[in-house]
């Protein structure tokens, strides 16, 4: 009887640190992503900033074009 119930036990622990590596591993690709993410909306609001400057400049500003 204890011995049966020593191996329930046993076999519970084993299933919940499986299911907390699984999780930790989960975690750590969420964030992984989330960084990636977070640098790329990092990098297309800078280049909106970019395109936003360029269409509002004062045309006259700019140099003529090569032909000129």
């Amino acid at each position: 009887m204890l011995e049966r119930r020593l191996v329930e036990l046993e076999t519970r622990l084993a299933f919940q640190e499986h299911s907390l590596n699984e999780m930790s591993e989960a975690l750590a690709d969420a964030r992984a992503e989330n960084q990636r993410t977070a640098l790329l909306l990092r990098t297309m609001v800078e280049e909106l900033g970019k395109v936003r400057t360029s269409l509002f400049e004062d045309p006259a500003s700019e140099p003529p074009p090569p032909h000129y």
